[in-house]
């Protein structure tokens, strides 16, 4: 009965989802109401309800025009489900906005499938993902979706190789004087980002690792969904979908790279799993077992947001 609601892609669904985002943004930022005495703090507040915004209709963007997913509204809804579980990325506007940057890459990627304009994509996927990485170094890894696509499209063309080098150097230059002019060390800038921590005992309380253990329940499930089913699926969207899962994996990689971890490094994972989401209630299953998975994400969200407030 829930899945059913947003089954359909209208405007009343969005305008559901858009209030849905505000709030939970609301409730949690609520908890310390210190930002509503700065004018700084409430544009801050703003730009990151509105980074929020935009990376959950981005996300649906991609999937419908890709045709990963159908037109409803589950990618958008599933998105919001998903980042109930790590409520504390809402107060980290520097990794949103990476992900937000690496999700205009992923776009520029997924749509190769057209072969139009080839090089021009590459080279601007390439520019997306580097300037993500000025916000979080490890988005670099990212690069490694670039060259995937490379693989899967236009191999044959030795200068698409070159075109994401062409890119780094670019923002590097950009880079390097930009921290010239303002006194920026370059090399303590670097060295602070570019450290490397594989532990991952950074929680801080049980509910943290209640939601992060059901997360990755629900991830592996949707993951492992859509490796049963990829041959079943229309050719053409079948490198697409592989597209989608590499980025997953590459999500994590960052999330496992990354020095003063948190769980706010799982944003990465969550526009492809929620892709990865709607394709498993779109693909041919009785209503019964989409409303028992979609319910099934809805409580465990849920209690994850709750539990962490």
């Amino acid at each position: 009965m829930i899945a059913s609601v947003f089954k359909k892609s209208t405007p009343l669904n969005y305008a559901l989802i858009v209030f849905l985002v505000l709030f939970f943004f609301f409730i949690y930022q609520i908890q310390d109401a210190s930002w509503m005495t700065s004018v700084l703090l409430l544009l801050k507040k703003g730009i990151t309800f509105l980074v929020v915004l935009a990376s959950i209709f981005l996300t649906s963007f991609i999937g419908k025009r890709n045709g990963l997913t159908k037109d409803s509204s589950y990618t958008a809804i599933f998105f919001l489900l998903l980042l109930l579980f790590f409520p504390t990325i809402l107060n980290n506007l520097s990794i949103l906005f990476a992900n937000f940057f690496v999700l205009l890459a992923l776009r520029r990627l997924i749509s190769l499938q057209s072969m139009k304009a080839s090089k021009e994509k590459i080279f601007d996927a390439s520019l997306w993902i580097i300037l993500a990485s000025l916000f979080h170094f490890w988005c670099i890894l990212f690069l490694i979706l670039v060259f995937i696509s490379v693989i899967f499209h236009v191999s044959r063309d030795y200068t698409n190789w070159v075109l994401p080098f062409i890119a780094f150097f670019a923002v590097g230059i950009l880079f390097t004087f930009f921290t010239s002019f303002f006194g920026i060390d370059t090399v303590k800038y670097l060295h602070q980002n570019t450290q490397i921590d594989f532990a991952i005992d950074y929680f801080t309380n049980p509910t943290q690792n209640i939601a992060f253990s059901i997360y990755v329940s629900v991830a592996l499930f949707f993951v492992f969904s859509m490796f049963i089913t990829l041959s079943n699926r229309p050719s053409m969207t079948q490198t697409s979908y592989k597209k989608i899962v590499a980025s997953f994996f590459i999500g994590v990689i960052v999330f496992v790279l990354s020095a003063h971890k948190s769980s706010d490094f799982l944003l990465l994972t969550i526009a492809p799993l929620a892709i990865l989401a709607s394709a498993h209630m779109e693909y041919s299953q009785t209503k019964f077992k989409q409303e028992m998975v979609f319910g099934f994400v809805i409580l465990c969200s849920l209690f994850s947001f709750v539990s962490q407030l």
